[in-house]
């Protein structure tokens, strides 16, 4: 089974990866805007074909993780990737604070639960990667998770990078495909996303003042992002840093990447035993005399 897609977003697995040096913006010749639509389209196209292939195969299951600060895009990128995939074999979870349910299990457990069935592709718009993010620009939030050790040392993120690392591991090994995008938007394209989204009345819905409050972090939600993704980037579960300052490039690279890894997979339809072609060939001559 081929492994990680090559790109030039893909994060090393060397531990070297810098977020100052990640682009959020796209190259210098990249694809005009109409022309990187053009191609998302014609992804979209491809995915549609390779989910179909994916569920009736009911091999591999392909978990998508999407992480980003606030008004990168994950929303609209999932929206507009998967919009021409088939409803009945794609979920999508959103992860939120977790509920007291949730804190009364290992911080694994409330995705785990979500995890896709073979055949099915699952997508988390957040993940139990905040475990590593805002819990750690947050450490109070460890209060309210009761656990054994409460305080947030070294030692604790180095641990939960481990039980990460492991999990992912495990599912790879069992059949799960996964595929990890965290969407590079830059300071100053967050500020003027979160202006439009106070200045037009039908956005507003989308903004918060807790927004404000985590762009105040925006440094330290960096270093832990540069830290996460240098301890779990790996072969069978490599990270890729898109740069999401411009949607419509973002969006394409997403789902040619998904394309690309998808296809690795060579999924097929299911071809039939010879006895049961047989017996199909002689229900399909008794149909077409009328006589079933």
């Amino acid at each position: 089974m081929s492994r990680a897609v090559e790109s030039p977003y893909r994060v090393p697995f060397s531990g070297s990866f810098r977020v100052a040096a990640a682009a959020t913006a796209p190259p210098p010749g990249a694809p005009s805007p109409k022309r990187c639509r053009a191609r998302l389209a014609q992804a979209i196209e491809a995915l549609y074909d390779l989910q179909q292939k994916l569920y009736a195969q009911d091999q591999w299951a392909v978990l998508v993780i999407f992480q980003a600060m606030d008004a990168a895009g994950k929303d609209g990128t999932i929206r507009a990737v998967m919009t021409g995939v088939n409803p009945a074999g794609v979920e999508v979870y959103s992860f939120k604070a977790p509920t007291a349910q949730e804190l009364d299990h290992d911080f694994l457990w409330r995705t785990a639960v979500c995890l896709p069935e073979r055949g099915e592709i699952g997508i988390f718009n957040r993940s139990y990667y905040e475990e590593v993010l805002v819990v750690r620009i947050h450490p109070e939030f460890l209060d309210a998770q009761r656990l054994p050790e409460r305080t947030p040392t070294a030692r604790l993120w180095a641990e939960r990078y481990e039980s990460i690392r492991d999990h992912e591991r495990h599912l790879t090994r069992n059949g799960t495909v996964m595929i990890k995008f965290w969407l590079n938007v830059s300071k100053q394209e967050q500020r003027r996303r979160f202006l439009s989204r106070i200045e037009h009345a039908e956005k507003n819905w989308k903004f918060q003042a807790a927004d404000i409050r985590e762009r105040q972090h925006w440094k330290e939600y960096m270093a832990a992002y540069q830290e996460a993704l240098r301890e779990t980037s790996r072969p069978w579960a490599p990270w890729y840093a898109i740069p999401a300052d411009d949607k419509d490039y973002m969006r394409m690279c997403v789902a040619e990447i998904l394309v690309k890894r998808l296809r690795a997979l060579k999924p097929e339809y299911p071809k039939l035993p010879p006895a049961e072609r047989q017996e199909l060939a002689k229900l399909q001559k008794k149909l077409r005399k009328g006589k079933a």
